[in-house]
């Protein structure tokens, strides 16, 4: 079972996303939020899928997107640091990374197969990381983070979503 991250593990801003995951098991929380996920994007519409609560915000496309383009950053961060790589990774900008897509051009369909196909190769990467791997660290952007401390932001950064979505969008 992979033990939730210590304060020392990330840095501090992070902590608004890791505090969104629960106490299950890792796997267990990462397999319910995907069929969460599915479900909630699947019930929308194409229309109601570009739809923005406020002039310059992400269309729930855009959002859905975001989602996973952030988890397939936080991956690869996981994956060169679990595997000892401490080389300087760099930070993203999410505004710039939404801005040069194609999101709300594609389906919901297909953004729900682009999410579905990362959060499996999140899944199966987890259970290559070496237990004694999660504790490795490395400097992402300005701030020191765990293998682990990515993983639980992967969970949380997509949870802190779903509650945007469930509050502002529908």
């Amino acid at each position: 079972m992979l033990k939730r991250p210590g304060k020392d593990e990330y840095a501090p801003y992070y902590e608004q996303y890791i505090s969104k995951v629960t106490d299950e098991e890792y796997e267990v929380f990462l397999d319910r939020q995907r069929d969460e996920i599915l479900a909630l994007f699947g019930e929308i519409d194409e229309e109601k899928a570009r739809y923005r609560y406020a002039p310059g915000k992400w269309s729930l496309k855009e959002v859905l997107g975001h989602i996973t383009d952030t988890e397939r950053v936080m991956s690869y961060r996981m994956l060169r640091i679990s595997r000892g790589d401490s080389t300087l990774l760099p930070g993203f900008d999410q505004d710039v990374f939404v801005a040069n897509t194609s999101f709300d051009e594609l389906s919901i369909e297909d953004l729900l197969n682009d999410f579905k196909a990362v959060r499996q190769a999140t899944l199966t990467l987890r259970r290559t990381i070496a237990d004694s791997a999660w504790s490795r660290q490395a400097n992402v952007s300005t701030f020191d983070i765990t293998a682990r401390g990515l993983a639980y932001v992967i969970a949380g950064h997509a949870e802190h979503h779903l509650t945007i979505v469930k509050e502002r969008y529908l």
